[in-house]
């Protein structure tokens, strides 16, 4: 008799332990690893992984810079998109103000949407038909340099956002005067044209030295 009754409780104790033994290979089972969780909630982009936004704000100047420096971009192009650029710093800014310094998750998905519009902004921008290839004249190389200095501003951080579009709306002004005066003589400028120009050109070379080397700098905050 007391045989029977080690033996039965000998069964109910092994039928336990081999149910909990498959109860926890099965979680196991389904259970993803830490590390594909990760990947996964970063691979939907709910939550942007920190440092996101800097480097792709950073990556975005660089482009500008870029399409600025070799022509792909208007003056009239690189303003607005600098504009555009310049407000989403001060969301940004704001938005940091407003929690202490950091963003929350939903502010990060919402910043991370509005650059990927800014970055089809500027993809089209620099592949559409307008371009800023200045002329061999001195007013053209002048241009052309101007523009290189504005580039090499944005490119490392000299110049914010808001300066440069105040630099370009500038010159894309007096590119439109530049050319109305050549339509209007047989596509030459007259000497006294070329002389108010280059006063214009002085003034703008002055502004873009100022704001490159005055205390406002654009460099990202991860």
């Amino acid at each position: 008799m007391k045989r029977e009754w080690i033996k039965s409780i000998s069964m109910v104790v092994a039928a336990a332990v081999a149910g909990a033994f498959s109860a926890g290979i099965a979680s196991a089972q389904q259970a993803p690893p830490p590390s594909q969780s990760s990947s996964t909630a970063q691979s939907s982009g709910a939550v942007p992984p920190p440092g996101t936004i800097g480097d792709r704000k950073e990556n975005q100047q660089d482009r500008i810079a870029n399409g600025v420096k070799d022509g792909q971009l208007t003056a009239g192009e690189t303003a607005n998109l600098e504009n555009k650029e310049a407000g989403l710093n001060r969301e940004v800014r704001t938005d940091r103000a407003a929690n202490g310094g950091s963003l929350t998750g939903a502010e990060k998905t919402q910043i991370n949407q509005q650059q990927n519009k800014l970055s089809k902004n500027i993809y089209a921008d620099k592949h559409n038909a307008a371009t800023a290839k200045p002329g061999n004249s001195e007013v053209g190389q002048r241009q052309q340099n101007q523009q290189g200095r504005i580039a090499q501003g944005i490119k490392s951080g000299q110049l914010t956002a808001g300066e440069t579009s105040r630099l370009e709306s500038r010159e894309a002004g007096l590119n439109k005067e530049v050319r109305t005066d050549r339509q209007a003589n047989g596509g030459k400028l007259t000497s006294g044209e070329k002389t108010q120009v280059n006063k214009q050109q002085n003034k703008l070379s002055n502004k873009i030295y100022q704001d490159k080397h005055n205390n406002r700098t654009q460099h990202p905050k991860k």
